[in-house]
């Protein structure tokens, strides 16, 4: 998430709105952003209760081993029209890669 926050300037030329969602609770975003990864300027929201619905419903939620429960990390571009116009899943531990995104936006155009 610290690395969209490098590149908000980049996003933005390409009218990009970034949006986190974690299935992480609100007082843990909090305590995360004053205590490891600084403060954001865009939307961070909880998918915490129902437990991760919002990713269960993106294909998201890890149901088994080797845990349960978390989220794969994973970035959609939504369109004027509300519609997936891209997506690309990562896998844990790996970090989206925000050129490839840059550049799937740019496509998008």
């Amino acid at each position: 998430m610290p690395a969209f926050e490098a590149d908000k300037a980049k996003f933005a030329e390409r009218t990009a709105q970034v949006v986190g969602i974690s299935i992480d609770s609100i007082p843990s975003h909090l305590a995360w952003q004053k205590y490891a990864i600084g403060k954001l300027s865009y939307p961070l929201c909880s998918d915490f209760y129902p437990h991760g619905e919002v990713c269960r419903r993106y294909g998201l939620l890890r149901e088994g081993p080797p845990v349960p429960g978390i989220s794969n990390r994973a970035v959609f571009i939504v369109d004027k029209k509300g519609q997936v116009a891209w997506k690309k899943v990562y896998d844990l531990p790996t970090a989206p890669n925000n050129a490839e995104i840059l550049e799937a936006l740019k496509s998008l155009a």
